[in-house]
């Protein structure tokens, strides 16, 4: 199904206030059938999206996704995650060219039809999507006084895939869509970025609306790979 590139209108947003508002709502006794059918529905539409439209997002909406990352759940309330939002046409075509560098690397890596297959796919939307968003862990953070990392230190590597989670389920809870983009050197873009040296790249990520829905992954679409059933990540002991 085609979705129309358009714009839509939105009120005035303040992330404080609505994260405020919902920490103050009695907790659900508990949550219905219609909720978990619709819950379901939206995890089978939430794709990793490479073909956007150019149209921005409203204003406020993407304030109001990051205000939501804040529910997440993160190791000893350390709350680690650094978002830095790039809107700069310079630093979009140095992320692009180190894109293509880190892809021509991984294509030499296959052969064949692999590799011919490889070099057919979309593997980012950084070229339309209107939002950018370099996702950081912050691994010099202090809050949570190290509760819980002294044995897994990576929790918060961990934490900050969960808000990333977060963020993507609650964008397309409102038509967004959202690309992770791997195929790029972590170290390259915290310099082209010129962020602390404390801060880990955990993802990049392009967010707008898609051009196309579907409830299919696209590597599926294309051949690459299939789904498994979740029982078959299921071990018992």
């Amino acid at each position: 199904m085609e979705r129309k590139c358009r714009r839509k209108a939105r009120h005035g947003f303040n992330p404080v206030i609505m994260v405020a508002l919902i920490l103050s709502m009695p907790p659900p006794r508990e949550f219905d059938d219609d909720f978990r059918k619709q819950f379901r529905r939206l995890l089978i539409y939430r794709r990793d999206v490479r073909r956007f439209c150019p149209t921005p997002l409203p204003a406020g909406l993407l304030e109001e996704l990051i205000g939501l990352v804040s529910l997440s759940p993160s190791v000893g309330l350390s709350e680690p995650w650094r978002f830095v939002q790039v809107t700069s046409t310079e630093i979009r075509s140095e992320i692009r060219a180190e894109f293509e560098r880190a892809n021509q690397e991984a294509l030499a890596g296959y052969s064949g039809d692999r590799a011919a297959m490889y070099a057919r796919l979309k593997l980012a939307g950084l070229d339309c999507a209107p939002v950018h968003l370099a996702v950081f862990a912050d691994r010099g953070v202090s809050k949570g006084s190290g509760l819980g990392r002294q044995t897994m230190p990576e929790m918060l590597e961990y934490s900050v895939v969960a808000a990333i989670t977060t963020l993507w389920l609650s964008a397309r809870a409102h038509g967004v869509g959202l690309g992770w983009v791997s195929i790029l050197d972590p170290k390259a873009v915290s310099q082209i970025l010129m962020v602390d040296h404390e801060w880990r790249l955990v993802a990049y990520l392009c967010l707008g609306y898609p051009e196309n829905e579907s409830d299919v992954p696209e590597l599926q679409r294309e051949g690459w790979e299939t789904r498994h059933h979740g029982g078959l990540a299921l071990l018992h002991r």
